[in-house]
């Protein structure tokens, strides 16, 4: 490991744009003396966040590796670390992380890490990797490169990460790699979170105003109030999941979401329904948000406008608490079919600009590029 001049270790942390560079520049506060306080030759850290798309273009572990290498070469850089919100697969197995000791570089993939406490978990690989790469174990006789074990957020009996292969022509020395059913659902559960699912309502301004006027209409309709106090429990259930099923089914249709590849090998496959499934569970979830958010602005709605008497004149059944619930609740699923057909006034653009994050968009732009060659 290099240490520059003045006896600071200069740590880049290499960002990828949105979710990494804001994840990189939150943990640079408190990097530089938890760093020190964790360092066991009393070494005094620097750490600067640089922002760069350096997945631009590609998946591949190998290109990649090159990049930051080749990136740290122009730099007064005596370490690092790059962070990106792109899956990453070798040999069957998500990558959480790859070290090389004699570059003193580590690629870092957020998502493998899960999508709860993902700041605090973020900060902990990066103290383990940096630590790693400015210890003794590196270049010194305490064994070979990457001999030591990282710690932190890779160490516990029950988790889902342990070391994982590294070939012979690869510039990595130590890796740690996800695997198994909870490996799955992590590092699902971290792209869903990458893709931030709550951005997705206020992204789809058409098809929001469309149900809402949908619901708003619908309220004031005594046919309406006539079905919702007719319908069972059970009916009404069916009519929610109807409802959201259809609007989930529309957007990813609509907007070409669904992820389709041409390579027929299983590792191929695998990702496919890996991307599927954090697109299904990310409009899932914007589109369960919206519909909440329906059912609380119909009920409002409803206890402003609606009359008692000519309500239960209209259904023969008097206009109670029980009553404004459910018109809302009716009235929320028939809302979200109008907010599905709406949502064919948007562009795909859109529609992927609210589902995904800058990554996941430039990734899916550059395979429809590569599809129309």
């Amino acid at each position: 490991m290099r240490v520059s001049s003045q006896g600071v270790t200069v740590v880049a942390l290499l960002a990828d744009p949105d979710a990494p560079t804001e994840i990189a520049q939150r943990m640079a506060r408190m990097l530089p003396d938890r760093l020190a306080d964790r360092s066991d030759h009393g070494q005094r850290f620097d750490v600067e966040v640089v922002s760069e798309p350096f997945t631009a273009g590609t998946e591949d572990l190998f290109t990649l590796t090159r990049r930051i290498m080749d990136r740290g070469s122009r730099a007064d850089w005596d370490i690092v670390v790059a962070l990106t919100d792109l899956p990453l697969h070798s040999h069957g197995h998500k990558i959480v992380v790859d070290v090389s000791h004699e570059h003193g570089l580590a690629l870092l993939s957020l998502p493998t890490l899960g999508g709860f406490r993902l700041q605090t978990r973020a900060r902990q690989a990066v103290e383990e990797a940096v630590l790693s790469l400015a210890g003794p174990q590196a270049t010194g006789p305490e064994g070979p490169p990457g001999s030591q074990p990282l710690r932190g957020p890779f160490t516990g009996r029950l988790a889902p990460i342990h070391p994982g292969q590294v070939g012979e022509e690869e510039i990595a020395d130590l890796r740690y790699v996800l695997s198994g059913p909870r490996g799955y659902l992590k590092v699902l559960g971290g792209m869903v979170r990458a893709n931030r699912p709550w951005r997705l309502v206020p992204g789809l301004s058409k098809a929001l105003a469309a149900a809402l006027a949908t619901g708003a209409v619908a309220t004031v309709n005594s046919t309406i109030w006539t079905l919702a106090t007719s319908l069972s429990t059970p009916r009404l259930v069916i009519a929610m999941v109807g409802s959201v099923a259809l609007m989930i089914g529309w957007l990813i249709v609509d907007a070409n979401l669904w992820h389709r590849t041409d390579d027929v090998s299983r590792e191929a496959r695998r990702r496919a329904a890996l991307y599927n499934a954090s697109t299904v569970l990310t409009v899932g979830i914007g589109v369960i948000v919206c519909y909440v958010g329906l059912v609380v602005i119909n009920l409002v709605w409803a206890l402003f406008i609606l009359n008692d008497r000519v309500f239960a004149t209209t259904t023969r059944t008097p206009l109670h608490s029980t009553e404004y619930w459910t018109l809302a609740w009716f009235v929320a699923s028939v809302a979200t079919v109008g907010g599905a057909l709406g949502s064919g006034l948007e562009s795909d653009e859109a529609i992927r600009a609210a589902a995904y994050s800058k990554r996941e968009q430039e990734r899916r732009s550059a395979l429809q590029e590569d599809a129309g060659d």
